[in-house]
C-alpha cells in the first residue's frame, strides 16, 4: 500500500538500531553476551556508581567507521559524544551517552530494489554511536516492574535515513538492505528476536503534490520486517482517516501492538531541546585520520551488491536468483559450498531459491538453523546429476533429510527410491501404456503434442516415479516413428 485513495502521499524515514558485535560494552568492560541472568553482566560504570568514568571501546568506533565506508558516507574527522538527558528506570545515570550534532558517520546512501525491478536510492542522514539502555521487565512481578541492566551500555549504531521512502514495502526493502549489509561487514549479528536489530519508523502523510511534510508520528522498537510493514500501513490509514474526518495528526511516539494490529500513543514526541544535549565532559572527541579511513576501507569484504554481480557475471545466475541468495550472508555461504561441491551453480541456485527457501519460509527459520548441512544438500543434488534419482523424487528425499532420516544416499537406499535407468525395463512400461491407450497414441502420432505429457505421466505413475523422464520421452518418440 502506498496511499489510501490516491489523494495522499506517504513519507517514511527509519531510525535503525544495530547492536554492534563487540565482546564488551561501549564504555565498560562488561560482557555483551545475550541470555545471562538479569544484572549479572553489569559493571560499576553500567549501574552508574558515583565517581566512575567511561572508557570508549575502540572496536565500536572501528565498526562504525566500517559501516560508513561500506555505504560511501562521510566519516567525520572529529566526532563528539553528548549526554542525552531523560529519566527512566532502566537508565541508571539519568542520561544516555550518544552523539548529537557531531556524529561519527555523515551523509551516505543505500540502493534498494523496488517491486517493479527499478532501483531507488535512499539517503542516509547519519549514523552515530550510543549506548543502549537496560530493560524493564513487567511479567511475574505482581504489579511491579523489574529492571535488568545487562543490556545497559551495549554499543549501538543508530542509522538514520532521509524521509525518502514512500511506502511500507520500500521501508522494508531498505531495512532488509541495511540488515544484510551489517552482517556482511561483520558489525552486527542481525538477530531481531534478541533485539540486536530493530527500528523506529517516522511516518507522515501529505496531499499529493504538496512539498511540505505532514506531522509525523514515530513508531518505536519494531523488531521484525513483517511488523514494520504492518505497523506503517496501519499508521498511514490512521492518519489519513483522522485528517479526512477533520482532525489533526499530533507529533507523538506510538507503540505498535502486533496482537491487536494497531498503533497506540505512548507519549508526546520530544524535541532535541527536551533532552538538553551537551558534550559529555568525561569523553574526549573521537579523531579519525585519513590513514585510518583507508585502513578500514581496505578491510571491507565483498559487499552484497558486488557478490550479486559476481554471481551473475562468473556463475551465470539470473539477477533474481543472485539477489535472493546474496540477501542473506548465511544463505550465500551455504550456496558457495553447494555450488563448489556440485560444480553446478545454476542447479544449486535453482534448488536453494526454490525447494530450500520454500521450507525456510514455511518454518520461519534461517538456513544456519536447518539440520541439512550444505555438504549434505550438495550430495542430494549430485544424485540428481548422476541420474540416481529424478528431480521429483529428490523433493521426497529432501523431505526425509529435513526430518532427520539420514543422508541422501541413506534415504534413497532405505526407501528404495533409486531411479530406473535400465532401457529395457522402461521400454516395457512404455509399451504397456501405449497398448492400454491406443486412441491417445494415435492422437500423439498425428501431431497432438500435448498428449506427450499424458504418456510420460502414465509411465512415471506405473514406475512409481522411478523411471528416468528423459529416457521415457526418448522411448515414446521412438515408438511414434
Amino acid at each position: 500500500m502506498t496511499v489510501s485513495n490516491g489523494a495522499w502521499e506517504v513519507v517514511i524515514g527509519l531510525e535503525i538500531h544495530a547492536q554492534l558485535a563487540t565482546k564488551s560494552k561501549i564504555f565498560s568492560g562488561a560482557s555483551t553476551a545475550y541470555g545471562a541472568e538479569p544484572n549479572t553482566q553489569t559493571s560499576v560504570v553500567d549501574i552508574a556508581l558515583p565517581g566512575v568514568l567511561p572508557v570508549l571501546n575502540k572496536e565500536a568506533v572501528h565498526m562504525a567507521v566500517k559501516f560508513g565506508m561500506a555505504i560511501g558516507a562521510e566519516v567525520a574527522d572529529r566526532s563528539v559524544f553528548a549526554r542525552k538527558n531523560y529519566f527512566y528506570p532502566d537508565l541508571p545515570k539519568g542520561y544516555q551517552i550518544s552523539q548529537f550534532d557531531l556524529p561519527i558517520v555523515g551523509l551516505g546512501c543505500i540502493n534498494i530494489e523496488l517491486e517493479n525491478g527499478e532501483t531507488k536510492t535512499i539517503g542516509v542522514t547519519r549514523a552515530h554511536l550510543e549506548e543502549d539502555a537496560g530493560k524493564s521487565l513487567h511479567e511475574d512481578y505482581a504489579g511491579m516492574t523489574g529492571i535488568d541492566l545487562n543490556r545497559a551500555g551495549t554499543p549501538l549504531l543508530e542509522i538514520v535515513s532521509e524521509p525518502d521512502m514512500r511506502s511500507a514495502k520500500e521501508a522494508v526493502a531498505y531495512m532488509k538492505k541495511i540488515h544484510t549489509l551489517v552482517q556482511y561487514i561483520g558489525i552486527c549479528d542481525g538477530n531481531m528476536q534478541e533485539g540486536s536489530f530493530r527500528c523506529d519508523a517516522n511516518v507522515s502523510v501529505r496531499p499529493q503534490g504538496q512539498e511540505e511534510y505532514g506531522t509525523r508520528a514515530e513508531l518505536k522498537n519494531i523488531n521484525s520486517f513483517r511488523f514494520v510493514e504492518r505497523a506503517i500501513n496501519i499508521e498511514v490509514e490512521r492518519q489519513i482517516d483522522l485528517i479526512e474526518d477533520g482532525g489533526e495528526v499530533v507529533q507523538e511516539t506510538r507503540l505498535y501492538d502486533s496482537v491487536k494490529n494497531e498503533t497506540r500513543s505512548m507519549r508526546s514526541k520530544e524535541e532535541a531541546n527536551d533532552y538538553r544535549y551537551f558534550p559529555d565532559p568525561d569523553l574526549l572527541p573521537v579523531i579519525i585520520t585519513e590513514e585510518y579511513r583507508q585502513q578500514v576501507r581496505g578491510e571491507l569484504p565483498e559487499l552484497p551488491e558486488q557478490k550479486q554481480q559476481r554471481y551473475m557475471d562468473e556463475l551465470g545466475l539470473s539477477a533474481y536468483d543472485a539477489g535472493v541468495i546474496t540477501a542473506s550472508i548465511s544463505l550465500s555461504n551455504y550456496f558457495d559450498i553447494v555450488a563448489k561441491k556440485t560444480g553446478d551453480a545454476k542447479l544449486s541456485a535453482n534448488w536453494i531459491t526454490g525447494e530450500l527457501s520454500a521450507r525456510l519460509n514455511r518454518e520461519e527459520i534461517e538456513v544456519e538453523n536447518v539440520n541439512v548441512a550444505a555438504e549434505a544438500f550438495a550430495l542430494l543434488l549430485e544424485r540428481i546429476k548422476d541420474n540416481t534419482i529424478s528431480g521429483k523424487i529428490a523433493k521426497d528425499v529432501l523431505d526425509a533429510m529435513w526430518n532427520g532420516e539420514g543422508s541422501a544416499d541413506e534415504v534413497i537406499e532405505n526407501k528404495g527410491l533409486k531411479q530406473i535407468t535400465d532401457t529395457g525395463e522402461i521400454e516395457a512400461f512404455v509399451d504397456e501404456v501405449i497398448a492400454n491407450n491406443p486412441a491417445q497414441f494415435e492422437e500423439l502420432k498425428s501431431g497432438k503434442d500435448k498428449m506427450m505429457g499424458f504418456f510420460v505421466g502414465q509411465v512415471m505413475k506405473m514406475s512409481k516415479g522411478k523411471a528416468n523422464p528423459a529416457q521415457v520421452n526418448e522411448l515414446i518418440r521412438s515408438k511414434m516413428k
